[in-house]
Parts: C-alpha cells; structure tokens; sequence
C-alpha cells in the first residue's frame, strides 16, 4: 500500500502481532493498511449502546431466519494480509465457521463501526480503503453517534455500488446480503428520544 506521510508509524502485520501482546492494557492497536494506530480504551456509553443495540438486533434476526451467520462485537480483530492490516470494528458479522479458539477473522460479510467525531475520518477513508479489498464484504456501514443516520456500502455483483443513507428513527437499516432489516428505532434505542 502507498505510504501518505512519514509521519506516522508503519509495520508489517507480522511484526504488529509480535507487539500486540506487549500493548499497555489501557490502549487499543489497530493496523490500517501498515499503518499502526492506538487509541485509548473505553467510549461513550451512546456509542456502547448503538454496539448493543445493533448486533443484538442483526443476531436475533439471523437466529429466528435460521442463517448460519453470526455477530461478533469491539475485541474480536479482523486481520487482512493482503492490506497489512488487523482492525477491531465495531460489529463483524461473518457467515462461515470459526476455528475453536479463533481470534480473528478474515471473511466477514457486514462491517460496521459507529462513529466518534475522533474516528469518523478514519472509518470513512482509511478503514473503507482497506475494507473494499475484502473478496468476502458485501455491507459496510457507517453508524452516526449523535443522530439517526447511517450510511451503507454495498457489494453487487463484485461492484461496489453508491451510497444507501438511513435516516431517522422512521426508517430501518436493509442488508440485503444477510437478509435482515433493523428499524433505526432500535439501533438508537436509549440513545435518542423518539
């Protein structure tokens, strides 16, 4: 991958794992395309809630449809060689088995990160730079932390398409991959008044 600036720290993603166990427990370290990024532990309760709300939506939907997929949240990594990369989103669905003992993956189906206004600009670009890469993504999307929006990518047919936006409490979040649709209503649930 193409290095923007000298500014920042860049490694392998070999190199990265050998450190990671060595991390200060107040830290969370994410690789973005080589590039290291560590953030502090610990988010708003809003953002924690959205988390929540979202897989405990997506999941009970998968589970009463019969799909073998999953969810998984925050500290599960998603590793992607080809990028140079290891990332915690914020919600992974996957739809194929995992390893007993596994720590991360590297075919999801739906990404999902809920935006602070310290990691927006790195969701939208940086993360999308390298999430569009995955042979297996076929939704990646964008939730607002402040308001009733979110955004999503969509996959079809091996194309990425235009941008499909949510907005509102009215309106319902549609991934048509995993056949599960949930209201926004319920993704902002104690997070925003109706």
């Amino acid at each position: 991958m193409n290095r923007p600036s000298s500014q920042y720290e860049y490694m392998s993603l070999d190199d990265f794992e050998e450190l990671l166990p060595d991390k200060p427990a107040d830290e969370k370290w994410e690789l973005i395309g080589g590039r290291v990024v560590r953030m502090m532990v610990g988010a708003s309760w809003e953002h924690n809630y959205i988390i929540q709300n979202l897989a405990n939506g997506v999941r009970e939907r998968l589970r009463a449809s019969g799909s073998p997929c999953r969810t998984l949240v925050e500290s599960f990594r998603l590793r992607s060689r080809p990028t140079e990369s290891s990332t915690l989103p914020d919600v992974i669905v996957h739809c194929c088995a995992l390893e007993p003992g596994a720590a991360y993956l590297s075919d999801p189906t739906v990404l999902i990160e809920v935006m602070s206004e310290g990691s927006k600009a790195r969701d939208r670009f940086e993360k999308w730079a390298v999430y569009q890469l995955l042979p297996s993504l076929k939704h990646y999307v964008l939730v607002e932390r402040d308001r009733a929006h979110i955004e999503t990518f969509d996959r079809v047919a091996d194309e990425w398409g235009g941008v499909r936006i949510f907005d509102g409490l009215a309106a319902t979040l549609e991934l048509p991959a995993i056949r599960v649709g949930v209201p926004l209503a319920e993704i902002y649930r104690d997070v925003i008044a109706a």
